[in-house]
């Protein structure tokens, strides 16, 4: 059934950290005529999801944060999951966004005129919109990946992923946590406080290095509230800092050594028993795999009433997980703490443009899913992305590299604006960027790393992380002129004869 049609003059789909930025941009840009689609009940994207014990942030806030409505607590450095929940909402409030918000509407399809020029996306409700430009915002970590294990349906307790926290079950008896990244290392030690066991199983160990204190000490606070710029200037240096130290650790650079001392040292400091320490030491470079902080994850799993498997799952039972050495352990609950497809980029939405051209076809002939900066794909006029591939920072704030992506999206629509026609990137301009984007990622420790990681698929081939400094980011983006790497594409009532003219202007 179809509803009624209505059009706007922009659409972002998404109200996490960048459809936010997003919006904020467009507001900055003048543009009043935009709206903003959002599957769930409130902004917030993984941060409105993601409700398990423990759930926080393990980057500073003053770097995780919008650069349009800076976070400027005194007392939090890392906030847990439920501030920086509040914080989004009242960012939303105080910019005037919520006025162009509209929640519960999920988007499910999006088809490009080859003769109007516009995108119609079609809603769950059958509603359709019409629009000249939408930007994706979707995000990389919102689809929960559970592995497919035999006997799942037979086993009798509650079962669900940390994304999807069932808050009604009784975690007072034998919980059993399977993964060991971030979100299961924040979780464990807060289910061992209640829990009569915790039993953990673990594919590959995490590098983990310490981290600082959740709240500033009162000398800090002090100086925050009384010295003018220091938010300012402490933000930067933890941004320079993050590029300084920490991104070179993926190309094993300088920092790589000194950082996974630090990390064994945190290792054999906390975790006193030799086999448990052996079990939690990485068999792989430092930074193949994302690097946790923590301070509380290593003394969780020394205590009596926590086990750390690390023999393969077999399969579930009625009862409780089976390994593949025989032996069954008994579980009340199971966490699914085994992360997100995150290489699914736009998965479960039908994306058509130029010529009818499917984009998730024309990544599969491509053999990976790519865009120019993580923004922009050939074929696809004014259509634009947030957090599209290979635009993740595993070193610094992901927020800063939203906000890069979110500028150049509103020069792209300048552009349009002053074409008084849509714009694509061109091919000759995306196959440069992927030149350079290649380079770069040779000279990285995935490329021939054995670990896994969730910004590769499993044939090992890399499709979220960048594989530079944010600081770099930002300058090739800001370089990059979307005058010279974008053509309009001419209004047409033939898709064959769209494909010429804009064969044309690329030439």
């Amino acid at each position: 059934m179809t509803g009624p049609t209505i059009t706007h003059e922009v659409v972002v789909v998404g109200a996490g950290f960048g459809g936010l930025t997003m919006a904020a941009q467009l507001r900055q840009a003048g543009v009043r005529d935009f709206l903003i689609l959002e599957e769930g009940p409130e902004v917030g994207g993984v941060w409105r999801e993601n409700t398990y014990p423990g759930c926080s942030c393990d980057v500073p806030a003053h770097l995780y944060c919008f650069a349009f409505d800076p976070y400027r607590d005194v007392r939090v450095r890392y906030p847990d999951q439920q501030a920086i929940l509040t914080y989004m909402r009242e960012v939303t409030d105080r910019n005037g966004l919520r006025a162009h918000l509209r929640c519960d509407t999920a988007v499910t399809a999006a088809d490009y005129s080859d003769t109007d020029r516009t995108w119609t996306l079609t809603t769950t409700t059958g509603e359709r919109i019409r629009t000249d430009a939408v930007v994706w915002a979707l995000g990389q970590l919102h689809r929960p990946a559970i592995p497919r294990l035999r006997g799942a349906r037979t086993f009798g307790g509650r079962a669900f992923h940390s994304a999807r926290w069932d808050h009604t079950a009784d975690l007072s008896g034998q919980i059993a946590v399977v993964g060991t990244g971030s979100s299961a290392a924040q979780m464990i030690p807060e289910l061992a406080r209640v829990a009569a066991g915790v039993t953990v199983y673990q594919r590959s160990p995490s590098w983990v290095l310490p981290k600082p204190a959740a709240s500033f000490g009162p000398l800090s606070r002090w100086a925050l509230t009384h010295v003018p710029g220091l938010h300012d200037l402490y933000r930067a240096g933890i941004y320079y800092a993050a590029d300084l130290v920490l991104a070179p650790i993926m190309r094993a650079g300088w920092s790589a050594g000194p950082a996974e001392l630090v990390a064994r040292a945190h290792l054999r400091w906390q975790v006193r028993d030799r086999e448990l320490r052996a079990k939690l030491t990485p068999n792989y470079r430092i930074g193949e795999k994302r690097i946790l902080l923590d301070n509380e994850y290593y003394p969780a799993l020394a205590q009596p009433h926590v086990e750390l498997v690390t023999d393969r799952i077999d399969r579930l039972g009625p009862d409780g997980i089976r390994t593949v050495d025989g032996t069954e352990r008994r579980a009340d609950v199971i966490v699914w703490a085994t992360g997100f497809r995150a290489p699914e980029f736009l998965a479960g939405v039908r994306i058509r443009g130029r010529g009818g051209v499917d984009l998730h076809d024309q990544w599969r002939r491509r053999g990976r899913p790519t865009a120019f900066y993580g923004l922009a794909v050939p074929g696809f006029p004014n259509l634009y992305m947030i957090a599209g591939p290979h635009s993740f920072t595993p070193s610094n704030s992901n927020p800063s590299v939203k906000q890069h992506q979110a500028r150049y999206i509103t020069r792209c629509l300048a552009l349009s604006a002053d074409r008084g026609a849509p714009v694509e990137v061109t091919e000759r301009a995306m196959a440069r960027y992927l030149d350079r984007l290649d380079q770069a990622l040779a000279r990285t420790i995935w490329c021939d790393g054995a670990a896994t990681a969730w910004w590769k698929r499993a044939d090992g081939t890399i499709t979220n992380a960048w594989p530079g400094t944010v600081s770099e980011f930002e300058h090739e983006i800001v370089g990059s002129d979307p005058a010279e790497s974008f053509a309009k594409v001419a209004a047409t009532t033939g898709a064959r004869d769209a494909d010429r003219k804009v064969a044309e202007q690329i030439t």
